[in-house]
């Protein structure tokens, strides 16, 4: 289902699906277990923009402080559990706002009743999640290897298990660390699931690698308008993660505001450290509520040309630099202070 089509599900306060915004979720990487570090780091990620949060639940220790680590925090918060059910009911017991669970991995059909009956009875949500990693052996004999006709169809064999206990409150992910099977593994999901779809591409690697994998599936499939909810999966700082999703959002024109930094490569003709510049406008930018397009350009030859698509722009020379708007130059300024010059125009915009 595309994402208007999909059921509307709740998680916390959010809604998603439906025709919903997507959303943008994270995963902490502290022990659940230490309330401190994790509640921080949720915090942390809450305010470079993370909606959802999921953490690992692996102990009954990390299940018992997901009431507390809730009652410090501002978004829905997900327990991740792997292997043993039990985990699972504690997790809902003590207030998380929806589950992962693979029901492959969990026991026996009477065991995942278990967890569905006491999701039921909190009427929390459900996500039921595949990775191709785990692919059941039956299916992966059956397709010669791990495919994406045999992800989607572990997926809907266990939706359909959950439907069998009379529980449709449900969120759908299939992951695979293949950026094309990943795609295709949507497209034919969403034409069976009515369900939202959690979407990713997952173990993709380091921050250079898994971003350019997670732009290029989650461009292709949030681009045929399937996908509900979205992790970009790195290994390191998860607000890298929150970063580039809003960007991969943006970029696909499914997000609006925040300042838009662009900015020009490297040649002969620059004169200052542009990479430092950018670098810096960037992070100076982030916190600044405005829905525009800032330039950084390198030299004076072609910077206001270059900008003129931007808002507003600076451009570097030696030792001196100018401020640009809409591809006029209205200050010339020392160097040094190009940058304050650039944070004051912004911090003053609708003056």
């Amino acid at each position: 289902m595309f994402r208007d089509d999909t059921k509307r599900i709740q998680i916390g306060d959010v809604v998603i699906g439906g025709g919903s915004p997507i959303v943008v979720q994270s995963m902490t990487n502290t022990k659940t277990e230490d309330v401190k570090e994790t509640v921080a780091q949720i915090l942390r990620l809450e305010a470079a923009g993370c909606e959802i949060i999921r953490c690992a639940v692996p102990t009954m220790e990390a299940a018992a402080a997901l009431s507390e680590i809730k009652r410090q925090i501002h978004i829905p918060l997900v327990a991740d559990i792997h292997f043993d059910y039990r985990l699972a009911i504690a997790a809902i017991e003590n207030g998380a706002d929806k589950i992962r669970i693979n029901p492959g991995n969990i026991g026996d059909s009477e065991r995942v009743r278990a967890v569905v009956e006491k999701a039921k009875e909190k009427n929390i949500p459900i996500r039921v999640g595949v990775n191709s990693g785990s692919l059941e052996k039956e299916l992966v004999e059956k397709y010669g290897g791990v495919t994406a006709e045999g992800l989607v169809e572990s997926a809907l064999d266990k939706v359909s298990l959950i439907e069998s206990f009379g529980y449709d409150n449900l969120v759908v992910s299939i992951k695979s660390s293949d950026v094309m099977m990943c795609v295709k593994a949507h497209e034919e999901l969403a034409k069976q699931c009515i369900y939202p779809l959690h979407v990713g591409i997952t173990e993709a690697g380091t921050l250079l690698a898994g971003n350019i994998k997670s732009s290029i599936g989650l461009g292709l499939i949030i681009g045929q308008g399937i996908g509900d909810t979205i992790r970009v999966s790195l290994t390191g700082d998860p607000a890298e993660e929150i970063k580039s999703a809003k960007l991969i959002l943006k970029t696909l024109g499914l997000r609006k505001g925040g300042i838009e930094v662009v900015s020009c490569p490297t040649c002969g003709r620059t004169k200052i450290d542009l990479i430092s510049l950018a670098n810096q406008v960037e992070d100076m930018v982030a916190d600044i509520p405005l829905d525009i397009k800032v330039a950084v350009m390198g030299c004076v030859v072609n910077g206001p040309g270059e900008a003129k698509e931007a808002d507003i722009g600076i451009a570097g020379g030696i030792g001196e630099g100018l401020l640009i708007k809409k591809g006029e130059i209205v200050k010339k300024v020392k160097e040094e202070e190009l940058l304050e010059t650039l944070r004051q125009e912004l911090l003053n915009w609708n003056e």
